[in-house]
């Protein structure tokens, strides 16, 4: 009886000292891992396109910065914060690189361009134009999902100033006017920062209930009507 109860307890003595030995290879290894294991370095992108500059922060440090070229004061690049949605390498008219954001009035992004003297001044369609050689070289670290932030102006998404808006338009000050509208229960449709007749609609209710002449855009009166103020 004994002898039976040495050998069970020698086996389970054994078979502890053998789960030990598991575990703190399991450990080892673990530590092993993290010890080599890197963690994703965070990029973020701004451009400022008054300058016009871009600069690239890695882990809120700036690492990089280089010339480039907003829109024109018709067609102006969409001020905002942004995410990196899609990569390709276009050609023609886009330098071989194309960098596309989730803007919802239309399809901008940061790419080179066919025609270098346009770069350094805002001449854009409201893309953000490059030299050809300076982005493919940030095309190749750059991944999708990194945020990328346009300011054009000391009043956010209004940029520079009020804008006399009218059908067709398009920007974040449209943007933000949508979401005032839908706010106040007159915009019904998910905005967009597209100025078409959903927002003329709108903006028709809005005048009705508040008594204003009946008007198709979006003057500088009524944007402070709404409660919009330019602080610097």
């Amino acid at each position: 009886m004994k002898i039976r109860m040495i050998r069970k307890r020698n086996f389970i003595i054994l078979l502890l000292s053998f789960l030990i030995i598991i575990t703190n290879l399991f450990l080892w290894e673990e530590e092993i891992l993290s010890a080599f294991k890197k963690e994703e370095p965070q990029y973020h992108i701004l451009v400022d396109v008054e300058e016009p500059r871009m600069y690239i922060l890695k882990d809120g440090i700036c690492m990089a910065e280089y010339t480039c070229s907003g829109g024109k004061p018709s067609t102006p690049s969409p001020i905002g914060t942004w995410t990196i949605i899609s990569k390709d390498t276009w050609g023609e008219g886009f330098g071989g690189r194309w960098m596309g954001f989730n803007v919802p009035w239309g399809n901008f992004g940061i790419h080179g361009t066919t025609e270098m003297y346009s770069v350094g001044w805002n001449s854009s369609h409201g893309c953000i134009r490059m030299n050809n050689d300076e982005v493919a070289e940030i095309y190749k670290y750059i991944p999708i999902g990194t945020k990328v932030t346009i300011v054009d102006g000391v009043y956010g998404a209004f940029g520079k100033g009020f804008r006399n808006l009218k059908s067709g338009m398009y920007g974040s000050d449209v943007l933000e006017i949508q979401k005032r509208l839908k706010e106040l229960g007159f915009f019904t449709s998910n905005p967009n920062g597209k100025f078409g007749a959903e927002t003329e609609k709108a903006v028709h209710a809005y005048c009705r209930a508040n008594n204003l002449y009946i008007r198709k855009t979006i003057d500088i009166e009524l944007q402070k009507h709404m409660g919009f103020e330019l602080i610097d």
